[in-house]
């Protein structure tokens, strides 16, 4: 079950309020602190958009520069046998370690 939503390379994680009896939702990844809401999955969609919309708008309007969630780099401490198996994987799959990985992690997070 994946509970976010993607839109301009920002994401965000979504979570229900029963007491609300709708669903809320918070921009990831982002110091700032950007949140939206609708009752249905197509408002919640829309708000999302609209969100981060507003929060580049606002960036602009501020002279910031708007936060990028994520810059595509990832450091990993493993132990070394997880190290040697990862290249050995790598090594056989015709992949550099990093594309082995990259398609490891994008099979996992895409779950």
């Amino acid at each position: 079950m994946n509970n976010s939503l993607s839109y301009q390379g920002y994401a965000a994680r979504i979570e229900f309020s029963s007491e609300d009896e709708c669903f809320i939702g918070h921009i990831a990844g982002i110091q700032d602190t950007v949140g939206f809401h609708g009752e249905s999955v197509s408002e919640l969609k829309e708000a999302f958009e609209e969100a981060v919309e507003d929060y580049l708008e606002t960036c602009k309007a501020v002279d910031k520069t708007p936060q990028k969630p994520y810059s595509g780099k990832l450091m990993l401490r493993l132990r070394p046998e997880i190290h040697a198996a990862v290249a050995t994987a790598a090594e056989l799959s015709g992949l550099s370690i990093n594309q082995w990985a990259s398609d490891a992690l994008n099979r996992e997070a895409s779950m």
